[in-house]
């Protein structure tokens, strides 16, 4: 898995979110889920929650493949008042 890549959108509370996943197994994965954990930061660069939301991973991922998702992320508008805004930084897997 790789970092996580982020686009703003026109919403300060949302952002696009991009994530690199490699099955270097020598199975494929059929399923799983991915875990973004979004961090919302204030005017001076305070780091005030983390917001975690889960989706599905782009599977199947045969053997040695490679998959890239991107993902609208967003948590509730009233979670970042003027001058804040979100940066989506952890992400984790669990395949299956």
């Amino acid at each position: 898995m790789g970092e996580p890549t982020r686009e703003a959108t026109d919403r300060r509370w949302c952002e696009k979110v991009t994530v690199s996943f490699r099955n270097t197994g020598g199975t494929a994965v059929r399923s799983g889920t991915v875990t973004l954990g979004t961090h919302i930061i204030g005017a001076l660069g305070i780091d005030w929650a983390t917001i975690d939301s889960t989706r599905d991973l782009p599977a199947p991922i045969a053997a040695g493949a490679g998959s890239t998702k991107t993902w609208t992320v967003c948590v509730d508008d009233w979670r970042v008042p003027l001058g804040m805004h979100i940066e989506t930084r952890d992400v984790s897997v669990q395949w299956k």
